[in-house]
């Protein structure tokens, strides 16, 4: 459910792959059954292509990797955070257009 631009996370990759990245990351938390979730799934991928070197993206099932979800409270799906130097510093919970995550992202590049 990823493409060449979008990380696949998990619980073993998550810190290297999102806390120690030098650029930004959008993770977006996700189940299989939910569907907002297939909706933003495909805007995900837009994202990230279009933002590809400036920033990352990645995607983490929050079923295949409880301890990450529960680490970050991750109570509704989709939740996107931004991270960015090892910190969370922007949230969206639920369906978001393009406009909506291309802007979350950018403004923490």
């Amino acid at each position: 459910m990823a493409s060449e631009n979008v990380l696949v996370l998990s619980d073993e990759n998550f810190r290297s792959s999102v806390l120690e990245s030098e650029k930004p990351v959008l993770v977006d938390f996700w189940a299989a059954w939910c569907g907002p979730c297939k909706m933003i799934a495909p805007i995900v991928e837009e994202v990230a292509a279009e933002m590809a070197g400036k920033a990352a993206v990645g995607k983490l099932n929050v079923d295949e990797n409880r301890q990450i979800a529960a680490e970050y409270g991750i109570m509704s799906i989709p939740t996107l955070m931004v991270f960015k130097n090892g910190q969370v510093v922007d949230k969206a919970i639920g369906y978001k257009n393009k406009a909506e995550l291309v802007k979350l992202l950018e403004k923490h590049i």
